[in-house]
């Protein structure tokens, strides 16, 4: 099953966010032991954003195992972008 990289960039809206945190991470959670998700995270460099590793059938497969997290429903996710990622090196590589 090939690999997604998935950026998120929030709105800007702190107690949004922090107000949904939990659930949104609850949400994860459950696609990370479904074996969906390989890896999540902020980004740390600039703006309120993240970096979620999925696996999907195709990109749109991808992009289905995000739909239903709880910032997208609430608007917090200001963008997202799915890319296609050739992983080649370490343990995910072993995956495709």
């Amino acid at each position: 099953m090939p690999t997604y990289a998935v950026t998120y960039r929030y709105v800007d809206d702190a107690a949004k966010l922090d107000h949904y945190r939990a659930e949104h991470r609850a949400f994860l959670r459950e696609q990370y032991e479904a074996g969906r998700l390989l890896l999540s995270g902020p980004l740390t460099d600039g703006d309120a954003a993240a970096l979620l590793i999925v696996r999907g059938d195709d990109m749109q497969d991808a992009q289905s195992v995000l739909a239903d997290d709880p910032f997208r429903r609430e608007g917090l996710i200001a963008e997202a972008t799915t890319r296609g990622w050739n992983v080649v090196i370490g343990e995910f590589a072993a995956l495709g």
